[in-house]
């Protein structure tokens, strides 16, 4: 059965008086083929992300939490800023090397998510990457993934060696290039998005993308207008087409109202 963490939402008002009314929802499930689940996730606005932990049966577990946690308690304490970002994440390496049940050198996990950036000169979404967790936005009727894959086959299909095709069964379709962890840098990718009413975005990690194309990620969104049954609705469809992996899946509902004029 699937974890799921409650509906919640949240009302902010822009600097030029427009609203904007976010609902999110969050789950996560150890799938059907893994013993534990690695996975960790964090809804606390402004920021929402996705973190796959690796690195053996224990370890894994270790580095999503610790990464989570740590950008926890930085929501808590103060603002979400890239450089309370990384600080955030320095921190969480030293978690994971210090902590007494990381034995495996690939210990580690990858982060992805986006937050909301109100303090900027523009106000707008930023997204943060690092692995090969994605976030997707549905925008009108177009879905597109919005972060960058750290993986082998992405650097593969960037340098025209590999189609996206020929990327869903390659040998090497698990190997990430950049993780948080004890031997890897911990600068994330980051991406801004203007704040548009009516977008949906999709945080999610890759026991989902395993089982699900992007058309069926649209599909369950455009059947399910509100987060909580659409996150619930791809997870059990991932977990019958095969649930190989651990699944985590953020849905967060973006309404933005204008202030009336005179």
């Amino acid at each position: 059965m699937s974890d799921p963490v409650g509906v919640d939402s949240r009302v902010v008002t822009l600097s030029g008086g427009d609203t904007v009314t976010l609902t999110w929802h969050g789950v996560t499930d150890t799938g059907r083929r893994r013993d534990a689940n690695q996975d960790a996730f964090l809804t606390a606005y402004p920021l929402f992300v996705v973190a796959d932990g690796m690195g053996g049966h224990i370890g894994g577990e270790i580095a999503s939490a610790s990464t989570v946690d740590r950008l926890g308690g930085m929501v808590e304490k103060g603002k979400v800023t890239p450089k309370n970002i990384e600080r955030a994440l320095t921190r969480a390496v030293s978690d994971i090397v210090s902590h007494p049940e990381t034995t495996d050198e690939g210990t580690g996990t990858t982060l992805t998510g986006v937050y909301l950036d109100l303090d900027a000169s523009r106000e707008s979404w930023v997204t943060i990457n690092i692995g090969d967790s994605r976030v997707y936005l549905l925008r009108g009727d177009q879905l597109d993934q919005l972060t960058t894959d750290h993986s082998v086959v992405q650097e593969l299909i960037a340098a025209g060696r590999l189609s996206p095709e020929e990327a869903e069964n390659h040998p090497y379709g698990n190997v990430i290039t950049r993780a948080v962890g004890p031997s890897e840098r911990v600068t994330p990718d980051y991406v801004r998005v203007d704040i548009e009413d009516g977008d949906r975005f999709v945080i999610c990690s890759d026991g989902l993308t395993k089982e699900l194309t992007d058309y069926g990620i649209q599909h369950f969104l455009t059947e399910n207008p509100e987060p909580a049954a659409a996150a619930d609705a791809m997870m059990q469809a991932a977990l019958e087409n095969g649930g190989r992996d651990n699944v985590t899946i953020i849905v967060l509902n973006v309404r933005r109202s204008s202030t009336p004029t005179d």
